[in-house]
């Protein structure tokens, strides 16, 4: 057995300026994984910080989707290498990492993703779904390279550390979160203000200037498309959420248009 080709970071890697969209995955039901890996996007990314994830709901969606290929990410709740041990046991190959203020932060996540000498990954491979528990013999040996490590660079310290953490050799790539972003320059609610833009602009640059996978969520058109002449190369499009609200409300407003259909917090 072969530890299985990370699809994800090899396209990234060889089509560095074509933009890889992807979906956020929020609704904690195997179905709507499986309706989104289906739909054509270049990845899906289960969010394990704010949706109502665990590691036995994480699990059931890799299964669900593992029929569409598509490359799956788990964002996990908080910087925690035994988080992503746990996650790297399940067959995740691409984590997302949230809040990384700093370069020492950025290197832990790194380590965590690797086995000795290089890292700390604990060997559990017994119990290893990744490892076809203990069946794949090579995979201690293998699977390092195909792990695809992204931290979200969301405040003002993370901003200001940017370039130490873009540092780190054997670190992906950077995922500006422009929402957090602006509450931390103290522009709540509002990420499109010309501050909170022009540092997500600035900051994207950087990163693809570093040789990193640079990843921002922009969920309208024209800001994904500034986004992306910036650098962006990960870009989250959309949210299972926020697309069956709107699909409802448009419904509903397609039969009585006096009501409206457009209220509603913008993430």
């Amino acid at each position: 057995m072969e530890v299985k080709k990370n699809t994800f970071k090899s396209t990234a890697a060889a089509n560095s300026d074509k933009p890889q969209l992807g979906l956020w995955n929020g609704l904690v039901d195997s179905s709507v994984v499986e309706i989104l890996a289906s739909a054509g996007y270049d990845w899906v990314l289960v969010d394990g910080e704010h949706a109502p994830f665990d590691l036995q709901s994480i699990l059931i969606q890799l299964q669900a989707s593992s029929r569409y290929e598509v490359p799956i990410f788990v964002r996990i709740p908080k910087s925690d290498p035994i988080i992503i041990k746990q996650i790297l046991d399940l067959g995740v190959q691409n984590i997302l990492v949230p809040m990384v203020d700093s370069a020492e932060e950025a290197e832990l996540m790194v380590q965590a993703t690797q086995y000795p000498p290089r890292g700390i990954r604990g060997i559990g491979t017994a119990m290893a779904r990744a490892a076809h528990w203990a069946q794949n013999e090579d995979y201690l040996f293998t699977a390092g390279p195909e792990i695809c490590m992204i931290v979200q660079v969301e405040n003002v310290p993370g901003i200001q550390n940017l370039d130490a953490i873009l540092a780190i050799e054997d670190l992906d790539g950077v995922f500006i979160g422009p929402a957090d972003l602006a509450a931390s320059m103290g522009h709540l609610g509002n990420s499109n203000h010309p501050d909170v833009k022009s540092t997500v602009l600035d900051a994207l640059r950087r990163i693809r200037k570093a040789g990193k996978i640079a990843g921002v969520m922009a969920l309208d058109k024209p800001t994904a498309d500034e986004y992306i002449a910036a650098g962006a190369n990960m870009v989250a499009i959309g949210i299972d959420t926020l697309l069956l609200i709107k699909a409802c409300r448009d419904l509903l407003h397609s039969f009585r248009p006096q009501d409206d259909s457009t209220a509603g917090t913008k993430y």
